[in-house]
């Protein structure tokens, strides 16, 4: 890879925390450790949906975790419609982007969590 193709990511995880709270962990990471913050946050045994992002913004690419057993399946389809336009992850990233900040965490503020039951 040459020099002006080093990877430059902002790796993102969906955390389940409970059935209520999801948490959304970022870090803007570059090169082999984009790849290592990639690995980590798929292997993660809570990562309901992990994603990596350009520092356009654009997704490079994502899917389910490890965790996305914790969830209803459409929640997990959901999460792959809504993550490029939810804004807790638009504000992460934005942060993460202007590096005011390489590492930051927050509850995901979200419409599409599961309903209880009862």
């Amino acid at each position: 890879m040459g020099l002006f193709n080093r990877k430059d990511w902002n790796v993102l995880a969906v955390i389940y925390q409970r059935q209520d709270l999801y948490q959304v962990s970022g870090q803007r990471v570059k090169g082999k450790e984009a790849d290592k913050a990639r690995d980590g946050a798929k292997g993660h045994s809570r990562t309901i949906y992990w994603a990596a992002f350009d520092q356009k913004g654009s997704l490079v690419e994502g899917g389910p975790g490890l965790g996305a057993d914790h969830v209803p399946a459409e929640i997990v389809k959901r999460m792959d419609r809504e993550i490029r336009t939810n804004r807790t992850v638009l504000d992460i990233l934005k942060a993460l982007e202007t590096k005011e900040t390489d590492k930051l965490a927050k509850p995901l503020q979200w419409t599409g969590y599961p309903k209880k039951q009862g």
